[in-house]
């Protein structure tokens, strides 16, 4: 037995991951990982991924390995994290099952947090079932693994709900407490959703405004001096706005002289300070930021498949756990008819 809390977080595997994910969730994985106060497994979701890729599942299979690479490149250890792959661990299809008897369709259709990326992915009236019930099939992640901390943003709060309403029912319906209830570990101040590239409030593949972990040198300094900034800061003696300024919002993020930044906004406001010279300093700082990340990413490249048995050895150990989590819920029930 151990005191350790446990933890379940993940990503879907639909493209290589980029500084956003890093800021938003991944530096904070590798501190709580290496804070030695947690059971951590990481989940890579292509279960998930497919429900709204299924016409396409080459792009999940070509982005495991890259978002795994992306993992270890940051600091992810596999001797501290349990990294594992949904797919593999076929516990969580029937452990979804038996949550979704005691789950109604109206109550998945009003999850905020679904409803929201149903429009976003203008699905219309052809919203496949299996994107519907992710929700469940969340909750079963969470549950197989007794995860009772499961790191989110606050737009996903309506997710962990979902889990824990399933959590009452289970252990209210079958009168045995088999299921955990999940609390929700949200990432400190600072360490949210940064913008993208052209000032959109999201970073995002699909609206093409991100810098990759994996980007080289040359990519991240032509993506840095193609950054949106301020429209009418125009010539360099006119005075500049800070606030929803894309370039000094990566300063408070990434630049550990917080002294330098603030006397740099000052200038900016006063009045002498051209775009050029900012975006340069932030592509020292991103460089020195990023620099180690993809050279340890280019050393886990030169032997794929020894990432591969790092997947292959955590969703084995990781099936241990879910199975386990299963005949529990099976003997609640009561359909462990042969044991």
């Amino acid at each position: 037995m151990t005191d350790k809390k446990v933890i379940l977080t993940g990503d879907r595997p639909t493209g290589k991951l980029h500084i956003g994910h890093y800021v938003g969730s991944l530096k904070n994985r590798v501190q709580l990982q290496n804070s030695g106060e947690y059971d951590t497994n990481i989940m890579i979701a292509d279960m998930q991924a497919l429900t709204d890729n299924a016409r396409d599942p080459e792009k999940i299979r070509n982005s495991l390995l890259q978002v795994a690479l992306d993992y270890l490149a940051v600091g992810i250890d596999p001797k501290k994290s349990t990294i594992l792959v949904q797919s593999q661990i076929d516990a969580l299809n029937e452990l979804t099952m038996h949550y979704l008897n005691i789950v109604s369709v109206n109550r998945l259709m009003r999850n905020p947090t679904v409803k929201t990326e149903i429009q976003q992915k203008k699905f219309g009236e052809s919203v496949p079932a299996g994107f519907l019930i992710y929700p469940v099939s969340q909750a079963a992640d969470i549950t197989a693994f007794k995860a009772d901390t499961v790191p989110v943003g606050e737009d996903q709060e309506p997710m962990l709900e979902q889990t824990r309403e399933i959590v009452r029912s289970i252990n209210g319906i079958y009168g045995k407490d088999v299921l955990v209830e999940p609390e929700g570990y949200f990432p400190p101040k600072g360490m949210g959703r940064i913008p993208g590239l052209d000032g959109n409030a999201k970073m995002s593949k699909s609206l093409n405004n991100c810098i990759y972990l994996s980007d080289d040198e040359d990519t991240i300094q032509k993506k840095v001096m193609s950054m949106y900034t301020d429209p009418n800061h125009i010539h360099v003696e006119d005075p500049g706005q800070v606030e929803g300024n894309t370039v000094f919002t990566y300063l408070d993020i990434f630049a550990e002289d917080k002294e330098k930044v603030a006397d740099l906004k000052a200038q900016y406001e006063h009045g002498g300070l051209g775009d050029v010279k900012i975006k340069r300093y932030l592509n020292e700082v991103l460089q020195a930021e990023l620099a180690p990340i993809r050279e340890r990413r280019m050393e886990f490249e030169k032997d794929p498949q020894g990432v591969y048995d790092i997947l292959k050895d955590g969703s084995e150990k990781a099936s241990k756990v879910a199975n386990q989590t299963l005949d529990e819920v099976r003997d609640a029930i009561g359909i462990n008819y042969f044991k």
